[in-house]
């Protein structure tokens, strides 16, 4: 039996919090997008590092990474389409100008 699911998720909103002068709640909301966004690279990394080859310390045996899902609504809700067989496609939109090259060196970074 297969199944199918179908997430589209807007990680708009990381955006420089000083380059935006946002302020009060809008600060707020920025600084949780940019942790769960952290949390999401870093979730991404942990599986890239390929988790069944991982030998403990002692280099004798194979372990398995832990990978901290759990860590942030967005990688709890988006754990089945990262981790195990699954097929997952990111798209990234970047800006051309000059100005906004911190951000897309940064969004094609994380991509």
């Amino acid at each position: 039996m297969k199944t199918s699911r179908f997430h589209i998720v807007d990680l708009a909103g990381s955006e420089r919090i000083k380059d935006t002068g946002a302020e009060g709640m809008r600060v707020k909301e920025a600084s949780m997008i940019n942790k769960s966004l952290t949390v999401l690279g870093q979730v991404i990394y942990d599986l890239s590092e390929n988790p069944n080859s991982i030998l403990n310390e002692t280099m004798t045996k194979k372990t398995t990474k832990h990978i901290r899902y759990r860590d942030s609504k967005l990688t709890f809700l988006l754990k089945d389409a990262l981790g195990g067989n699954s097929k997952t496609v990111m798209i990234c939109n970047v800006n051309p100008h000059i100005d906004a090259m911190k951000e897309t060196r940064s969004t094609l970074q994380f991509a």
